[in-house]
C-alpha cells in the first residue's frame, strides 16, 4: 500500500488537492485513475481514504471517502542527539526511530560536536518518508538544532529523564527507570561522548546516568537501542 502525505487536511475535509511532488507521483510515476483509491495521512493521527476525481502531474484532486483516527503511542519518547560527522548516519537514527516509535527529535550541538551544519529540511523529509513507508499516522516533531546548555535551560516535563554517557560512574539500566506508559527524555552526545561538565550539567537538572549495554556503541547505534528499548518496553 502507498501512503501519502498531506499535512493541511482535516478530518471535516470533503475534498483534497495534492502538491506538484504528490501529484507528479500519483499520475506520472504510479498512473493512478480517476476512480482509484488512495491512502492519505495528515501526519497528526488520521488517515484518509480518498478517491481520485482528477489526474495531471501537476495538480490531483481527490475526494474525502473516509477518515480513521490511529491510536498514538502508549508513551512519549523526547530524544536530544547530538548529529553524527557523518550525515548519513544521523539520517539512519531518523529513518529508524521513525519506523520503531518516537515523539520528538531534537538535534543538539555539544562541546564535543564535529557537526555544526545541519539540514533541517533534508531531516524532515526523512521522517516524513518513514513515516510514509511504515504506514504510521503520527510525524514525530522536529524541533530546532540548538546547544546542548540551551537545550537543558529549557522548561523539560518528562517523567523520566536519562543521559546516556560512556565515563566511568554508577549508571542504571533503561528499564530500571522506565516504565510502560512513560513520558521519556533520553539525551545522547556525540562521537567524542559528552564532557564532563556537560554531563555535571545534565545531573544538576534531574538527568539519571544510564547504560545501554556492555558494549561501546556508535551515536546512532546507541540512540537507535534506546528508541528500541523504549519501545519494547511498551510492549
Amino acid at each position: 500500500m502507498n501512503l501519502f502525505y498531506h499535512p493541511s487536511i482535516l478530518p471535516n475535509d470533503t475534498s483534497v488537492s495534492f502538491d506538484k511532488d504528490e501529484s507528479r507521483h500519483i499520475a506520472k510515476v504510479l498512473r493512478k485513475q480517476i476512480g482509484d483509491m488512495l491512502h492519505v495521512t495528515d501526519g497528526k493521527g488520521h488517515f484518509y481514504k480518498v478517491e481520485l476525481s482528477s489526474t495531471h502531474q501537476k495538480k490531483c484532486e481527490a475526494v474525502v471517502k473516509k477518515v480513521e483516527k490511529q491510536e498514538p503511542l502508549p508513551y512519549r519518547l523526547h530524544m536530544a542527539v547530538a548529529p553524527t560527522k557523518t550525515n548519513d548516519r544521523f539520517e539512519t537514527f531518523l529513518e529508524k526511530a521513525t519506523e520503531i516509535g518516537i515523539t520528538e527529535i531534537t538535534p543538539i550541538l555539544c562541546d564535543h560536536s564535529e557537526r555544526t551544519n545541519v539540514k533541517p529540511d533534508r531531516y524532515e523529509r526523512i521522517l516524513v518518508s518513514a513515516m510514509k513507508q511504515s504506514l504510521k499516522a503520527y510525524l514525530p516533531t522536529l524541533h530546532p538544532t540548538m546547544s546542548f546548555k540551551d537545550f537543558l535551560n529549557q522548561d523539560l516535563n518528562a517523567s523520566v529523564k536519562g543521559i546516556a554517557h560512556c565515563e566511568q560512574g554508577e549508571k542504571k539500566k533503561l528499564k530500571e527507570i522506565v516504565s510502560p506508559v512513560a513520558d521519556v527524555l533520553l539525551l545522547v552526545g556525540p562521537e567524542g561522548d559528552f564532557s564532563s561538565e556537560e554531563i555535571q550539567l545534565a545531573q544538576a537538572k534531574g538527568f539519571l546516568p544510564i547504560t545501554l549495554g556492555n558494549t561501546r556503541l556508535r551515536t546512532e547505534t546507541a540512540a537507535i537501542v534506546a528508541c528500541h528499548s523504549i519501545a519494547f518496553l511498551n510492549l
